[in-house]
């Protein structure tokens, strides 16, 4: 059995161990996950089961790496890890107005240069900042480019200040909150962090861990949320083989081919074979499943 679940992670939950436990349900050792949350964030989080995982390099290539998030901020306190799990290192009473939030926030759209959180998966000669940060090691981590396509400020409900963002692959939500606060010169954590969408996967097709886990403990079919192997790859061209060239395909054969140089989605029949690239009218393989 393989295929992707769309995962809508808890927080508290590492990314990881929100896979083997969609794994574990599923009967199936190999899994893998596309595009790591926060353990605080909720959210989208795309879990490949099985051969899926052999897609997931694909997937990430073929889409933008756009990512969309809802999150909301502090004013007035900064943890080491810039979100309210942390532990505090400032304090002050500085609350910026609404017009400045919005003047700031018009000035993070686009190309920009951002700090990843020293508690972040970055590597630093070899090691995760994070692993080194809590080792009590001080690490400064270089600015890096990132894209912001859109950010909006939704306004403060009463509790916290809201925000919208549409960005690209390698931005930290938490490095946005700082960068605000900083710009307003105020300090800030977040305190609420949701993808709703993210490489093609969107919040509307996710399901809950505990919801899978409930259905499974009753003994329901969970397997009516497992999606196709194939989900995400739909702007790469179809190439559909016959039953002998399948199996040579499948055995790492060469085909000849009427089509132009291209990727190609192999199927025989309805069933998904693989990726395949088209070279001089020849077919080679890609990835099997």
């Amino acid at each position: 059995m393989s295929g992707w679940i769309i995962l809508d992670k808890d927080s508290g939950v590492f990314s990881r161990s929100a896979g083997a436990r969609v794994a574990r349900l599923f009967n199936i050792k190999k899994f893998g996950h596309i595009g790591t949350l926060d353990p605080m964030a909720t959210g989208v989080l795309p879990i490949a089961l099985g051969d899926a995982t052999k897609m997931i390099p694909f997937v990430t290539e073929l889409n933008s790496g756009e990512k969309e998030y809802l999150f909301s901020l502090k004013f007035g306190i900064e943890t080491d890890t810039i979100d309210t799990t942390g532990d505090i290192i400032a304090r002050n009473d500085i609350i910026p107005t609404d017009d400045q939030i919005r003047a700031v926030v018009g000035d993070l759209i686009g190309d920009i240069m951002q700090i990843p959180p020293k508690y972040s998966a970055v590597h630093i000669n070899g090691a995760r900042a994070y692993k080194m940060a809590r080792r009590g090691v001080d690490i400064e981590l270089p600015a890096r480019p990132v894209h912001i396509y859109d950010m909006q400020y939704n306004g403060f409900n009463g509790a916290s200040w809201t925000f919208s963002v549409r960005c690209s692959t390698g931005t930290y939500v938490r490095s946005l909150a700082r960068d605000i606060a900083k710009k307003c010169g105020a300090i800030a954590s977040v305190d609420m962090i949701r993808r709703t969408y993210t490489n093609g996967f969107d919040i509307k097709n996710a399901v809950r861990l505990d919801f899978l886990e409930n259905l499974y403990n009753n003994g329901a079919d969970i397997g009516k949320f497992l999606m196709p192997i194939d989900l995400g790859l739909g702007d790469i061209p179809v190439l559909n083989l016959g039953v002998m060239d399948t199996e040579l395909y499948k055995h790492g054969g060469f085909i000849r081919v009427a089509m132009p140089d291209t990727m190609v989605r192999v199927y025989n029949g309805s069933n998904f074979v693989g990726i395949g690239v088209v070279n001089n009218k020849q077919l080679r393989p890609k990835r099997t499943i």
